[in-house]
């Protein structure tokens, strides 16, 4: 009787990045509301109205879904990984009204849109546990084409807006077509 130890071993560890094309998915949608909270924004830079609406029906249709979630998931996260999405996400929530929420009692609708976007790359950093290393270089890349346009008043907002899309758009779709997820020994 012989026993195929390369298939028990991959049975017995544990997937590391299970939720990748889940949250490649998320980016690309997120990515898509901004585009259209841009393209109706008016005073407000980007639609708030648009982007929370577009925000919510993406959280319950592809965060909430389960079906989705299942067909999308190689696996469940580790409880570790859970708690980092919380607090990351906590993280995300706080550092928002820290950095871009000054600016609500100006209407300064441009640094409000920009601290969100540097809250949401520093909010990625966390997520390098949850989905790898590539949620560094997209904190690095979102968070540094925010301060650009923190430190630089003078750069296009629309600009701004667009490099951030493209950047989740291109980190959505690669993760989004993950083939095999990384194993934890």
């Amino acid at each position: 009787m012989s026993v195929n130890l390369r298939s028990a071993n991959t049975t017995m560890n544990t997937l590391r990045y299970p939720n990748k094309r889940i949250c490649g998915l998320w980016l690309i949608w997120v990515s898509f509301v901004i585009l259209i909270g841009l393209l109706t924004g008016g005073e407000q830079k980007i639609q708030m109205a648009v982007f929370s609406i577009g925000y919510v029906i993406g959280f319950i249709s592809i965060l909430g879904n389960k079906s989705l979630n299942q067909k999308l998931s190689f696996g469940p996260l580790r409880s570790r990984q859970k708690k980092i999405s919380f607090y990351a996400i906590i993280l995300f929530f706080v550092l928002m009204v820290l950095i871009g929420g000054p600016y609500f009692q100006d209407q300064n609708y441009r640094m409000i849109w920009l601290g969100a976007f540097l809250a949401l790359g520093i909010h990625f950093v966390p997520f390098a546990w949850v989905h790898g290393k590539s949620m560094l270089a997209l904190a690095v890349l979102i968070s540094a084409n925010s301060l650009i346009g923190i430190m630089v008043p003078q750069y296009d907002f629309n600009a701004l807006v667009y490099v951030d899309i493209a950047i989740k758009v291109g980190f959505g779709v690669m993760l989004l077509f993950t083939r095999k997820p990384i194993t934890m020994e």
